[in-house]
């Protein structure tokens, strides 16, 4: 396969955190990010709006085996962190994965799982804002949810275009409120199955069992379930990203993905584990209200539901500053690696202003489209993206199958994260995105996000591959 000299750098050479591959000259990015930043922005990172309010349709479908479903999706997302976190700590990047795949697969592998992940943000940012919209308009009835929209774009636009330790700082306190918040749910759920909590009596194994068994709707509601839980994990890539902007972005990385285990297993795992215990899974206190709210009620806590909008609002706006930073920084490396164009890949103040401004003019936009043209093209853009996040998993992958091997003959002493049981695990992790792109194709709805993903990545496959070919021609001459 033919590569342009930036993606054919062997990943002996190393990488500057701040440039990315083929980037010289002029400012760079700074590295104000501290390693309490990095710690907690890890830590809150696996507790997002996908959680909170997405598990209720994967409770509804797979019933009590919504643990087992959130056990099998966590794992594979424990192995995509893992090759991740391995090639990061090797080779730090704001671009990260993006940087990995030009490397190791080919310019036109950058281009397209760049462009994809800045565009699955960019819209992302459109949904959690309009999300937190909808939770303020309930408490405020009278105002509009666009003058919220409005309000959360602006203030996370200029906290993005300030000194990168802003964003440090508001998404520290962010994550902090939902890992207590998390932290005390899982408290109170634990000491109710076992009957300590006053009001309460130990449930047993009576609601894992009864009302259909474990798995009340068969093999198919577990496959459901799986893929309901599959998305609630995306974002954790961003970390790896951020790193790059810290003083010690290979202890950062290392640090983060050394974590990802028992993060997963507790929050994520555990929380599901504690409600369809406490409650039963067919409650329609789950459906109606979500389930952390449900749990909560039957617990007889006191404004249940008001302390779960807080902590949703939080997840929400958490999710709003995270993607925006993490698009910017993406669209930054792609520009600054000559895939993009060059007058906005301008750094002032250490900060990409331009790659925000266009990041969040992007998401702004999408806002707008929801508003206007909500089944039509917002919902295109919506399904564009809907598997993007397992077209970035892919890349990971195969990436990181070639990369490891090249280390492990060039510069051995750079694996400082190493994936575990290489390949066989990398292979596992490629065949369980494979499998779950299959029960995608099973899913009316899912097969239609399937398809417009299949089709913006050949989009922009086919533009990448162009401009390599072209590039390489050109170097030829």
């Amino acid at each position: 396969m033919n590569r342009t000299p930036s993606s054919a750098a062997s990943p002996s050479r190393p990488a500057d955190p701040v440039h990315d591959a083929g980037h010289s000259g002029g400012p760079s990015l700074s590295n104000g990010l501290k390693q309490r930043h990095l710690s907690m922005i890890a830590l809150g990172g696996v507790i997002g709006a996908g959680l909170f309010v997405g598990s209720r349709a994967g409770i509804a479908a797979a019933g009590p085996s919504i643990v087992l479903a959130y056990a099998v999706s966590g794992a594979l997302v424990m192995l995509i962190m893992r090759m991740l976190g391995e090639m990061s700590a090797a080779n730090p990047a704001s671009g990260s994965f993006s940087v990995h795949a030009e490397r190791n697969i080919g310019s036109w592998a950058g281009f397209t799982v760049g462009w994809m992940f800045t565009a699955l943000l960019c819209v992302a940012v459109a949904a959690e804002a309009l999300g937190a919209a909808d939770i303020m308009t309930q408490w405020f009835p009278s105002s509009q949810p666009w003058m919220w929209v409005l309000l959360f774009m602006v203030v996370f636009t200029a906290t993005n275009l300030t000194a990168v330790s802003n964003f440090g700082e508001f998404e520290f306190w962010f994550a902090a409120l939902k890992v207590v918040a998390i932290a005390l749910f899982l408290v109170l759920g634990v000491l109710a199955i076992f009957g300590v909590l006053p009001g309460t009596h130990a449930p047993g194994t009576s609601h894992l069992t009864g009302n259909g068994g474990f798995l009340p709707h068969g093999a198919d509601g577990l496959m459901v379930g799986v893929l309901a839980s599959v998305f609630a994990y995306g974002g954790l890539e961003t970390v790896t990203i951020a790193a790059a902007e810290s003083k010690d972005p290979v202890r950062g990385v290392a640090s983060a993905v050394r974590t990802a285990m028992w993060r997963i297993a507790l929050f994520y795992v555990g929380s599901m584990a504690v409600i369809v215990t406490v409650i039963p899974w067919s409650a329609p206190s789950i459906a109606k209200s979500g389930p952390y709210v449900a749990v909560l009620d039957y617990l007889k806590i006191p404004a249940a539901g008001q302390i779960m909008n807080v902590v949703i609002l939080v997840a929400l706006l958490s999710a709003v500053n995270a993607n925006l930073y993490g698009s910017s920084r993406m669209a930054y490396s792609l520009i600054s690696r000559g895939q993009g164009p060059a007058a906005l890949g301008k750094v002032s103040g250490g900060v990409p202003r331009h790659a925000v401004l266009l990041c969040s003019a992007f998401g702004f936009l999408a806002v707008l489209f929801s508003f206007l043209w909500p089944t039509t093209l917002f919902q295109w853009l919506l399904n564009m993206v809907g598997a993007a996040v397992l077209v970035v998993w892919g890349f990971i992958a195969v990436a990181q199958l070639r990369m490891r091997r090249q280390l492990e003959r060039e510069a051995p002493e750079k694996l400082v994260v190493k994936m575990w049981a290489f390949p066989a695990l990398t292979i596992v992790a490629l065949v369980g995105i494979v499998g779950v792109l299959l029960l995608m194709l099973r899913d009316d709805n899912q097969r239609i996000q399937l398809l417009f993903t299949g089709g913006f990545g050949v989009v922009l496959a086919a533009i990448g591959l162009a401009r390599q070919r072209a590039l390489a021609k050109n170097a030829g001459r």
